[in-house]
């Protein structure tokens, strides 16, 4: 198999480069070097930069609005911005639900939320876990009940959903329908504008100390039936097929690899001994077997890009990405708060510490849910073993 750019790509690779140094704005541009935290704010000003380019939706067919590139184009683009250090854009509507009206969607859902959902005068939330259905999903309990009059009513609760304070609209997993004998069966994906009378929000901090989650709760609200995406009692099929998308971008090898680079800075700076820790041979030896496992994960990569170019969908191997993705992410961030020794213990202080690390304890927190997210790592398991393994019983 040959694992080699072409040299159009290649070219693609530089002229993506090369755009994305020069469309920075100076004050994101100087965060992506100091590896700092971007505000909401400043992530919606970098989702405006890339909907003028064109590229703020890669993974959507041009004709609805993407930019019109082949899965290869798409992973440089992606590897190139993660690696710049760019904002990262909010995937629930642009990575999520959006791809997944494309598919599944009427005519008046596709006209009325995918070009807000470009341009991001509309940004979602995902409402899928609850207090008692996480990696469980087929455990929720939030009723939609059909009032007879064209709506549906929601009661129940979400946990988990990120930025929902600031979100102007939420796709939920909601059950309509408790008496198949299936718990997959009788669920169904609605969308909610968040301004509902009865919906509310309650956010509260991670672990990483970030404001980043909410439980959103719903009380008689209304949903309009023309916001059912796919058919009734259906909407287990779009679920999956929206965490497949996800795991594959959990798994994204962009981000390992550039926290790899800030590990080999933080261990050329600290000293002991009088040596950099860099020069240590243990040192040298753990930051190179996480190397290693990094570029097998691309190779893995690679070989589920050579099938998205013969059109093949993102299928049991996503879970391979996000398993191997999120231990890595993991370890990293292990290792680079070792190596930085008691300076690890100061949280968002950027004089406590060199401005490159300062947000690296708050990483090695919030990554804990790496492997929980998207579907728990044990769950990923199973899939693998049901669906490539092919065990009796998996």
């Amino acid at each position: 198999m040959d694992l080699s750019f072409t040299p159009e790509q290649e070219a693609f690779r530089r002229e993506a480069r090369a755009w994305i140094q020069s469309a920075m704005p100076a004050h994101i541009a100087a965060k992506a070097k100091n590896h700092a935290h971007f505000e909401p704010e400043e992530i919606r000003e970098w989702h405006r930069v890339l909907y003028d380019k064109g590229w703020v939706a890669p993974n959507w067919p041009k004709e609805h609005g993407g930019a019109g590139l082949d899965p290869t184009q798409r992973f440089i683009l992606g590897e190139e911005l993660v690696m710049a250090g760019t904002p990262e854009l909010s995937p629930f509507g642009l990575r999520m639900v959006g791809p997944l009206i494309v598919q599944f969607g009427t005519d008046a859902q596709r006209q009325r939320f995918l070009p807000k959902i470009l341009s991001g005068e509309e940004f979602w939330c995902q409402g899928y876990s609850e207090p008692g259905a996480g990696s469980d999903l087929a455990a929720l309990q939030l009723k939609a009940e059909d009032d007879g009059d064209g709506n549906f009513i929601l009661n129940g609760q979400k946990t988990w959903t990120t930025y929902a304070d600031r979100a102007d609209w939420i796709f939920v997993l909601a059950r309509t329908n408790s008496t198949l004998p299936k718990r997959q069966q009788g669920i169904s994906f609605l969308l909610c504008d968040m301004k509902t009378p009865g919906l509310r929000v309650e956010p509260f901090l991670t672990l990483g100390g970030t404001p980043a989650f909410c439980d959103t709760y719903f009380d008689d609200v209304k949903v309009p039936k023309e916001n059912l995406v796919g058919p009734l009692d259906g909407g287990w099929s779009l679920a999956k097929a929206l965490l497949g998308h996800e795991r594959v971008s959990i798994g994204d090898v962009g981000r390992s690899t550039r926290a790899l680079h800030n590990l080999k800075r933080i261990a050329k700076k600290t000293m002991r001994d009088g040596k950099p820790l860099f020069e240590d041979p243990g040192i040298r030896a753990r930051i190179a077997r996480l190397e290693i496992r990094i570029e097998s994960l691309r190779m893995v990569i690679y070989k589920t890009l050579a099938g998205a170019e013969l059109g093949k969908a993102p299928g049991p191997e996503s879970s391979i990405l996000k398993i191997r993705g999120s231990e890595l992410s993991q370890e990293v961030d292990e290792l680079q708060m070792e190596l930085m020794g008691l300076n690890g213990l100061n949280w968002f202080n950027e004089g406590a510490v060199p401005a490159h690390e300062y947000w690296v304890p708050s990483n090695l927190n919030y990554d804990r849910a790496t492997t929980i997210y998207g579907g728990s790592n044990e769950i990923q398991r199973n899939v693998i073993a049901k669906g490539i393994l092919q065990l009796p019983g998996a």
